[in-house]
């Protein structure tokens, strides 16, 4: 039952956040200062079977974001909703030559 309703809530928060993006600009940052366009660059790369290298623009917006910030959703329902594999998105920043926060 608490399962269904930490679904339930993820599902309204994506629609909430989802929902609003026609409003904002798409250079806007919608998690972890990442924009959507970084988002969209990145999908690729934390999506299987056979995930992409990042490219030179997953990379630019990698290292925009707040990595200590998104390595809060390693663990959370968030990122697999959206159809990203945490795993992959926790390697990201190796891929990409940068330094991932200690905690991570």
């Amino acid at each position: 039952m608490e399962m269904n309703l930490r679904l339930a809530l993820v599902a309204i928060v994506l629609a909430l956040v989802l929902g609003t993006q026609h409003v904002q600009c798409k250079a806007e940052p919608i998690l972890c200062n990442i924009s959507q366009d970084g988002f969209m660059a990145c999908k690729p790369s934390v999506t299987g079977p056979n995930p992409a290298d990042p490219s030179a623009a997953c990379c630019s917006a990698l290292s925009a974001a707040n990595l200590t910030c998104l390595c809060s959703y390693k663990n959370s329902m968030v990122l697999p909703a959206l159809g990203i594999d945490p795993d992959l998105c926790m390697q990201l920043p190796s891929k990409c030559k940068l330094s991932s926060p200690a905690q991570c």
